[in-house]
């Protein structure tokens, strides 16, 4: 029986997808969506009365491109970028909303993740840095997000420079 659990160059040390954080639901959105029409709906009723009916097409076309705005918001949040760490490698991959993937593959020995500091606003950038190669990550994460990722990747980061213990 063995004393320290078995290992591997293939475990997997850190795996991470980071997506877009969109803080308004589908459900939410449509009530918005209904809310907003409703409202543009009532304050066209007295201007058509007036006669000045050319303002309701206006109207329906500002509600057009509010629905249309939000359709592209939430169609970029299905963008994604996936880390993933073994003690042999890194891949770092960008997926685009509409499915085009890039690869990157990276030895961990020879990466180093770049953060760029703001004093007063945080974590500004992240970069895989490799032999002349440099990767921007998680450019659409907040400063604290951004953040709480470099620092956990850092850690993993080490610990698959260091390899395995066996002790």
């Amino acid at each position: 029986m063995p004393l320290v659990e078995p290992w591997s160059f293939e475990t997997e040390i850190f795996n991470r997808r980071l997506s877009p954080h969109r803080s308004l639901s589908v459900g939410h959105f449509r009530l918005l969506l209904a809310i907003f029409a409703t409202v543009c709906a009532l304050t066209t009723i007295p201007f058509f009365l007036l006669g000045a009916w050319p303002v309701i097409g206006f109207m329906g076309l500002d509600v057009a491109i509010f629905y249309w705005a939000f359709r592209a918001n939430y169609r970029a949040a299905l963008a994604y970028e996936q880390v993933s760490l073994t003690p042999l490698e890194l891949q770092f991959a960008q997926v685009s909303p509409r499915g085009g993937r890039l690869e990157w593959r990276f030895s961990p020995h020879w990466v180093r993740l770049e953060r760029e500091e703001h004093e007063e606003f945080g974590t500004q950038r992240l970069a895989l840095v490799s032999r002349g190669e440099r990767v921007e990550v998680g450019r659409f994460l907040g400063p604290d997000a951004k953040a709480d990722f470099a620092d956990e990747f850092s850690q993993a980061l080490s610990m698959a420079r260091r390899g395995p213990r066996f002790s």
